[in-house]
């Protein structure tokens, strides 16, 4: 079904059934369902192409029911997942970043009123609020800290944006404390990055990272091989322990990508490991 006609089937539904609340279901459905059909993709070049088309549907949708914490967060993973893969443009990534982290910022709010304006707070104040969240805010909170951490990423430049990077951290260790295995051991992804982002000489903490990493690998029973490639780019190359650094991505390139809600993202981890094999003779 091509997407304009899939627009105009739901309004046709709208009009026929006059019941808002059926909408609103379908609506969510759909937007569950266009995102694990992303995630489930094994050609990246064809989410590439064909994301701005899913993006416009998602904002139109959201268009229709604004406070709909369902569709938000879908619009959120959507955008953040389409910048940090595929943009290249400074610009425009910093753009479509900030669209994710305001999708995420919404949900929290129709979410609870309490958490409006939530990554803003003083930490103390957001470390206070996040500490009264539940394990069944994890999906919220999870996805909240992804966006915002998308959007640093994209205003790497920017220390304003930098100095957020604490909050970030706090809620990622939040969602393990709630919940761990949620989304793979993801989380555990995060906090190894950002305990990894520096050198030791300059606060970074390495083998931090490295338990982060493992456990992250542990709790995805090795099927996540972006925590593989991380493991290489982040702790192995920052040690300079080369057979670590090859053996892991010799295993994502050896390993089957295909694995509901990983797909995607272990095909482009495939990618990203064959171009650090490559350079790391030149690394080492």
């Amino acid at each position: 079904m091509h997407l304009p006609r899939l627009i105009a089937y739901l309004l046709m539904l709208s009009a026929l059934t006059g019941c808002a609340s059926f909408v609103t279901s379908a609506s969510g459905k759909l937007a569950d369902h266009l995102s694990s059909a992303i995630l489930n993709q094994d050609d990246p070049e064809t989410v590439e192409a064909g994301m701005p088309s899913y993006l416009l549907l998602v904002d139109s949708l959201i268009e229709g029911d604004p406070r709909s914490e369902n569709l938000l967060l879908s619009g959120s993973k959507l955008y953040g997942a389409y910048a940090a893969a595929f943009v290249k443009e400074p610009v425009r990534a910093r753009r479509l970043a900030r669209k994710a982290r305001d999708y995420s910022d919404r949900a929290l709010c129709v979410h609870d009123a309490q958490l409006c304006g939530l990554l803003e707070r003083p930490y103390d104040e957001f470390a206070a609020a996040i500490g009264k969240l539940k394990a069944d805010d994890v999906p919220l909170l999870y996805a909240s800290g992804a966006a915002w951490a998308g959007w640093i990423q994209a205003n790497s430049s920017d220390w304003n944006a930098i100095a957020d990077l604490a909050k970030v951290k706090a809620a990622m260790q939040r969602v393990v404390e709630l919940d761990e295995n949620y989304s793979h051991g993801e989380a555990h992804l995060y906090l190894g990055v950002f305990a990894t982002l520096l050198p030791p000489a300059l606060g970074g903490k390495p083998e931090e990272g490295r338990i982060h990493f493992e456990r992250a690998i542990e709790l995805s029973a090795g099927r996540d091989l972006m925590a593989k490639v991380e493991y290489a780019r982040r702790y192995a190359r920052t040690t300079y322990d080369r057979p670590l650094h090859d053996r892991l991505l010799q295993e994502v390139l050896d390993a089957d990508a295909v694995e509901p809600g990983l797909t995607l993202s272990n095909m482009l981890a495939k990618r990203q490991a064959r171009d650090l094999l490559a350079s790391a003779d030149g690394y080492f």
